[in-house]
């Protein structure tokens, strides 16, 4: 269930926005309400948002300065700013803080669901991008993005591994797949792709450990023999060091914020 933050300082118009979503969403998000922008500030140190409402002009911490202290947080809501008054350089300012909308008041019904449901696709997408970064190996983003620059057999080799990434394959059967002297399969590999074969072969398994530890409810014990090694044990050191995290911490990382999608 998603939460929606309401911030804002004037009863009348907290609680108008408040009933217009709890009708609007039908027990679908979760709507809070806090009084200010210290509130809504104290509160998000403890809890998480997908989107926040908050009014511009608010005693000892207005909707601006709030949406500014966000940006330190892992994840910071979306923000649509409510205002009494068509100021341009606010709309403008809230904008170059990356605020969703900017609605003016007294607020239309139909514009603030409008803007609401526009804002939460937005949330959703953010969040998307997000976990794409987190399966992201940069080291093997270069490679692959450079290989078609690789000499036939690199590539043949990269191909090979893909392939037979869940068995316990090691350099020198490659090297005999490809019909080459091991050593110089080795240096050939490090001289065309920047990494050490067994560097590649380490950062290739825990990258499709990661995309099955988001995408699958495999054990993790089921995903280390998926990904070639014989003791989940083993695995898990593996990964840690890899990712400075275990495979079930990294999991519930990537999957508490999906608990907020239904």
């Amino acid at each position: 269930m998603k939460t929606i933050l309401i911030a804002d300082d004037e009863p009348r118009t907290r609680e108008g926005i408040r009933k217009v979503l709890e009708a609007w969403s039908a027990g679908r998000h979760r709507i809070v309400v806090t009084a200010s922008g210290v509130e809504a500030l104290a509160w998000l140190e403890n809890n998480e948002a997908s989107l926040l409402i908050t009014d511009i002009r608010m005693p000892e911490l207005g909707g601006l300065e709030l949406v500014e202290k966000l940006k330190a947080m892992p994840h910071p809501p979306v923000v649509i700013i409510i205002s009494g008054h068509p100021d341009f350089n606010y709309a403008q300012r809230a904008l170059q803080f990356g605020v969703v909308e900017y609605l003016l008041k007294p607020l239309d019904k139909a514009k603030l669901v409008a803007a609401v449901e526009m804002a939460l696709k937005r949330e959703e997408e953010l969040h998307r991008i997000e976990r794409m970064e987190r399966l992201v190996d940069e080291k093997l983003l270069e490679t692959v993005g450079q290989e078609k620059r690789y000499n036939v057999q690199v590539q043949e080799a990269i191909h090979y591994l893909d392939e037979h990434l869940q068995e316990p394959i090691t350099m020198r059967d490659i090297a005999d797949h490809l019909h080459l002297n091991a050593s110089y399969f080795s240096v050939l590999f490090k001289e065309q792709t920047g990494l050490t074969f067994s560097e590649y072969l380490t950062r290739r398994r825990v990258q499709r450990a990661k995309e099955m530890l988001s995408n699958s409810e495999l054990t993790i014990a089921e995903i280390a023999e998926r990904v070639g090694y014989q003791t989940a044990k083993y695995f898990v050191k593996v990964f840690r060091t890899m990712e400075d995290t275990s495979p079930g911490q990294y999991r519930k990382s990537v999957s508490h914020r999906d608990e907020t999608i239904e």
